[in-house]
């Protein structure tokens, strides 16, 4: 992610994992390091081309991980740590989270600069 917040992508096509998530109440500890952890190891997985990420005070997230390919993403599902993180979340982190894979055939931008992007 830059520091905008905003990923630097190429040109479509690629695809898009939405994780959309609702925290659970419990205070369980590990859940920062975790996130920071999952972070590091994506950006390293072969196909992986970018991150957007928030969460708000409600507990509500939206994660969105950005592929070259249907194989890159298989490969992030099948990573044994991304296995075990994925279980903690349901044990101790999560009250529900939804998992959305799409292509992006198209991308645009625009900043306050007026400057534009894609199409």
């Amino acid at each position: 992610m830059s520091a905008s917040g905003f990923a630097t992508l190429p040109q479509p096509p690629y695809y898009a994992v939405i994780f959309s998530s609702r925290r659970s109440d419990r205070d369980e500890p590990g859940y920062a390091a975790m996130a920071q952890r999952m972070a590091e190891l994506v950006a390293a997985q072969p196909g992986f081309l970018g991150a957007e990420s928030t969460r708000g005070a409600d507990g509500f997230g939206i994660t969105v991980a950005y592929f070259d390919s249907e194989d890159a993403i298989r490969g992030w599902r099948q990573n044994a740590e991304h296995a075990a993180a994925r279980a903690q979340g349901r044990s101790d982190w999560y009250e529900h989270f939804e998992v959305r894979v799409a292509r992006v055939e198209r991308a645009y931008g625009w900043d306050c600069d007026g400057a534009a992007t894609g199409e």
